[in-house]
């Protein structure tokens, strides 16, 4: 298959509209459960230490199936492979109404990891597919806005059923979500295609992407410290005594939302170096609000630096891990990325719990500007990639 056969010439076609509404329901689900796992496996088992085993139990199984996920991707089957994850995430979101003891929980959410591998890695590289080469920064902005969007509504809405209702509610409501995922994907135009390419002997080349490397190893340490926001915010403003701390979490999706479209177009017109560079930068200044944060207008504040930061530096990076790559090679290169970001997702949900258990959450808050240094560190290290330009980008195109 030829990229042209599924490239738009414009950025805002059918199927990547369509594909973002039904991502956008995905990370509302998605984003519902990281807040409130935590607070529920809390009142549960009354250890704050065993808070973060949720979240790793989801991305230890992405981790491990994401390469598996990208391999079959990379057969041309892009829609089926995102119709079956859906269809895993579902029916794992159901079983958490019959997840009352921890190791029930923890093995229901590892299948729910399984099934995210795949509809989370097939939506990726859907989009770098169908996303006009030139523009592909912009257009992995936009398509990020499912992701800042769900995460406005997710974990607010998640804090409120759990706050106001019950946590069952709130699971029916996230399969709802799923489900809906599920059927607008239905009406994406986009068939199974024959990629030919010659056959090579299943290895660990077939699973990861070289080229991809460099930004995954960026994500990742970046990651590590987003963990400890969307992990453990809610405890912290609790420990703060902060009411409404969910409106954190709006704030920092709007942020997101509005700063995203504008990165990417300035990482397509005037290289990534400036994006990336001042990305992890506000990252990491919002560590340092955080630490100060005791009312919730810092928290706000907070919340606004830490979306211009990561809406930077997430969907360039992400772009970054597909530009070099061949469209037989993209599922791959999406897997290689995401299973970086899943793999510091992972430590750093079970790493920040015990950090907190024993220093507490400000000085953990503190502790996250580390990886966040490191991710700028590796990135620097790679001063090529830096300083892609347009021109470059027509050219490869």
């Amino acid at each position: 298959m030829s990229e042209s056969a599924v490239e738009t010439k414009h950025l805002w076609a059918r199927n990547f509209f369509i594909l973002i509404i039904a991502n956008f329901a995905l990370f509302i689900a998605f984003y519902m459960l990281f807040p409130t796992l935590p607070v529920y496996i809390k009142e549960i088992t009354g250890k704050d230490a065993l808070t973060g085993l949720a979240m790793g139990a989801l991305l230890l199984a992405a981790v491990l199936f994401r390469p598996f996920a990208g391999a079959l991707i990379d057969t041309g089957k892009r829609k089926a492979v995102f119709l079956f994850g859906t269809a895993v995430f579902f029916l794992c979101t159901l079983c958490f109404n019959l997840a009352p003891a921890l190791l029930i929980l923890l093995l229901a959410r590892f299948m729910q990891g399984f099934g995210w591998a795949y509809c989370n890695t097939a939506a990726g590289t859907i989009a770098s597919d169908i996303i006009p080469k030139p523009r592909l920064a912009e257009g992995m902005g936009y398509y990020g806005l499912s992701l800042s969007l769900g995460m406005a509504i997710g974990p607010a809405l998640g804090l409120f059923l759990i706050q106001g209702y019950s946590f069952q509610l709130m699971f029916n409501i996230c399969a709802g979500f799923v489900l809906l995922s599920f059927l607008l994907a239905q009406f994406i135009n986009y068939p199974n295609v024959k990629i030919t390419t010659t056959k090579k002997p299943l290895s660990i080349k077939t699973f990861f992407e070289k080229k991809a490397l460099h930004p995954s190893l960026v994500i990742f340490f970046t990651s590590i410290g987003y963990a400890a926001v969307v992990s453990f915010l809610a405890l912290f403003g609790q420990e703060r005594q902060v009411s409404d701390i969910g409106l954190f979490f709006v704030v920092y999706a709007i942020s997101l939302t509005v700063f995203r479209p504008f990165f990417g177009r300035l990482a397509d017109t005037k290289g990534y170096a400036i994006v990336m560079v001042n990305g992890l930068i506000l990252c990491s200044l919002a560590m340092i609000i955080i630490y100060f944060a005791h009312t919730l207008p810092v928290f706000i504040l907070a919340g606004i630096v830490y979306g211009m930061g990561y809406g930077a530096v997430q969907p360039t990076t992400q772009a970054l891990s597909v530009l070099y790559v061949p469209m037989e090679r993209r599922g791959a290169a999406t897997a290689t990325f995401f299973l970086f970001l899943d793999l510091g997702m992972c430590l750093g949900a079970i790493m920040w719990g015990f950090v907190a258990q024993y220093i507490g959450y400000g000085l953990m808050y503190l502790m996250v500007i580390i990886p966040t240094l490191l991710a700028l560190l590796v990135y620097l290290l790679f001063p090529r990639l830096a300083e892609m330009r347009q021109d470059e980008l027509s050219i490869a195109s």
